[in-house]
């Protein structure tokens, strides 16, 4: 058991150790296009399905409420959580318009999405990115392998190439969000820092 604890470890680091070596320029554009949207009184608008809607909550609160630090609330909102919305639009027009629907309604071209699928295949991530798209929202994807059919759909990519391994991606797409909470947090008040962390 040991061994194979271990294995799993060593896989998660090395996914997370190969994004930062290739990905490390697109995640500081995405992060850039993050502190933008909020500079200019944009909200920031996430979803996923499963683990991913997980994730995008996660995030969105780490927004709302603080991440590290002692600041005003930010404007994010996870298009997962609402379930009368959400099963209503599944209902009426099917699961794939559960996102686009919402981001039609909600969404403005000074907002920013930030799309989770492990795959880049998620037929309702995917829709709801063409409709960012159709607004002129600036989308950021975090997903994983080839990157998927999201690949071409969004501004800034961030693929967790090394791996196809869902829960290794997942890991690696949940320390890119805290990344960006924390940039926005030292980009916009100075600080976010750790104790003890330079």
């Amino acid at each position: 058991m040991k061994e194979a604890i271990t294995r799993i470890f060593q896989a998660s680091i090395e996914a997370k150790s190969d994004f930062l070596r290739t990905q490390s320029s697109e995640l500081i554009a995405a992060t850039d296009t993050v502190i933008r949207t909020l500079r200019t009184g944009g909200k920031i608008l996430l979803f996923g399905n499963g683990g991913s809607a997980a994730d995008a909550q996660h995030l969105a609160a780490e927004f709302v409420n603080r991440y590290l630090i002692d600041r005003p609330p930010l404007p994010a909102i996870a298009l997962t959580t609402d379930s009368s919305a959400l099963t209503s639009i599944a209902n009426d027009y099917g699961p794939a318009d559960i996102f686009a629907k919402q981001i039609q309604a909600l969404g403005k071209d000074k907002d920013v999405a930030i799309a989770l699928s492990t795959s880049g295949n998620s037929a309702n991530v995917l829709r709801g990115l063409e409709c960012c798209r159709t607004i002129g929202m600036p989308t950021i994807g975090l997903t994983g392998g080839s990157g998927g059919a999201m690949a071409a759909l969004v501004d800034h990519c961030l693929c967790v190439s090394a791996t196809t391994v869902t829960p290794r991606i997942q890991e690696t797409h949940l320390l890119i969000g805290h990344v960006i909470c924390e940039m926005v947090d030292r980009s916009l008040y100075g600080t976010g820092r750790p104790e003890g962390e330079a």
